[in-house]
């Protein structure tokens, strides 16, 4: 059971959204990740609160919040320079409330794309955690969401799986290799977009979370003298 103690209502623009903050079972350093959902998601889906326990429990406060167009019980997501915006803004209020150490930017699938997009354009944090990146369109390996990512000096850690429909590992590498610096690419055995396995891999969805977390707690080792980026 997460242990939400704090819920702010914050200003995006002329909309009013809902965020929580989950607290971390230990608290050194006070790292704090403001987690953006899927397309298809919120805050409150079983793959946001599986992540988000995986991380509290290695020492990571976690903020998670709902777009504005899911706030409104929408299904079309909003304009990418409004989910950039939606971010910037919780992110500032959780510094401002929490006061971190090391202020982590990122999320699932598209809330992860516009976190990215978001530390392109030198938005200041420590780092940015991108879970499921789509790299491309379902079916559409042709039409990369790539040309952005040379302009993000904040250390990355990305994690997909090896039959993720969203993110062909082959393009993903050759992306890494000759465009990105700082960057750490996990790739998950077996899992897909949702970070689902079949029987037959031999693995369970559980593994798979483990997994996730041991990786991004070692992750967050390597950032321990990092300072976030002014």
């Amino acid at each position: 059971m997460l242990g939400s103690v704090h819920e702010w209502r914050v200003q995006v623009g002329g909309d009013e959204i809902r965020a929580v903050l989950d607290l971390a079972d230990k608290d050194e350093p006070r790292r704090l990740f403001v987690f953006a959902h899927g397309a298809g998601g919120h805050m409150a889906d079983r793959g946001m609160l599986a992540l988000t326990s995986q991380f509290c429990a290695r020492g990571l406060h976690v903020v998670r919040f709902n777009f504005p167009y899911r706030q409104k019980g929408g299904r079309q997501p909003d304009a990418m320079p409004r989910l950039q915006e939606c971010i910037a803004a919780v992110a500032s209020r959780a510094a401002e409330e929490a006061a971190p150490q090391q202020l982590i930017i990122g999320g699932r699938s598209m809330g992860g794309r516009a976190a990215s997009m978001l530390a392109a354009d030198r938005f200041a944090c420590a780092g940015l955690l991108l879970l499921a990146y789509p790299l491309h369109p379902a079916g559409k390996p042709e039409k990369l969401r790539d040309r952005h990512l040379p302009r993000i000096t904040a250390p990355v850690l990305c994690v997909n799986g090896t039959r993720d429909s969203l993110c062909r590992r082959a393009l993903m590498d050759d992306v890494i290799n000759r465009r990105s610096t700082n960057w750490q690419m996990h790739w998950l055995e077996g899992a897909d977009h949702g970070f689902h396995v079949t029987k037959a891999s031999g693995r369970t969805d559980a593994d798979i979370l483990d997994e996730i977390g041991m990786t991004t707690a070692a992750w967050l080792s390597s950032l321990a003298l990092r300072l976030p980026q002014a």
